[in-house]
């Protein structure tokens, strides 16, 4: 019989060291996967409405014009025009667009007094049917919009509303920091385990 002295160790010390190995094992994956949720989670709650600009109108017929209006309404404290929309215009009958017709996009806060604010469009790319303009959006809340079009087929306006939210996602860097806490806790619950099993076997 082999001494536990020499050669290989009992079987009951191999589980031992076993069972602690699996326990920090399990321990560094559940703080990881707890972590990775809570990180998700707290993208999802963060981000509100952030990804791709989304249709507050969609293909309206406004006088000579068939006018649909896609938004990505982002507010910003740094003066910066984040508030983001494009004007899709087509004829509402199968001619060209002519060439001078423009849209104007204006946005005032509809659930307090605040300052009115308008830019005219400009075209995406050459393209006369897609036309964009950015207006600064200084706080989160409802917004009246109003888009106003003028050209050789004639005026027309529209109306629609919409929810200006801060665009929070969290940068990479900061994902890092969110999970760092959930791999140290997986780190320390590893050490104590292999700390109880040593006393355990002195």
């Amino acid at each position: 019989m082999t001494s536990a002295r020499g050669g290989e160790p009992p079987a009951a010390n191999r589980d031992g060291r076993t069972d602690v190995h699996h326990g920090v094992r399990r321990g560094v994956v559940a703080a990881i996967a707890c972590g990775a949720w809570l990180v998700g989670f707290s993208t999802v709650v963060l981000r509100a409405h952030s990804g791709p600009p989304y249709p507050i109108v969609t293909e309206r017929i406004v006088g000579p014009y068939l006018v649909a209006v896609w938004a990505d309404p982002d507010v910003t404290n740094d003066g910066s025009a984040a508030g983001q929309f494009w004007v899709e215009l087509r004829p509402n009958r199968p001619i060209a667009l002519p060439a001078d017709t423009r849209a104007e996009v204006t946005i005032r806060p509809s659930d307090r007094v605040g300052v009115e604010r308008k830019r005219q469009t400009e075209a995406v790319k050459g393209e006369m049917t897609r036309q964009y303009a950015a207006l600064l959006m200084d706080h989160e809340g409802p917004y009246a919009v109003q888009v106003s079009i003028t050209g050789a087929l004639g005026n027309a306006e529209l109306d629609a509303n919409v929810d200006a939210t801060y665009d929070a996602r969290p940068a990479p860097a900061l994902m890092v920091v969110f999970l760092a806490p959930f791999l140290l806790v997986g780190f320390l619950w590893g050490k104590l385990l292999l700390r109880r099993r040593t006393r355990k076997a002195t």
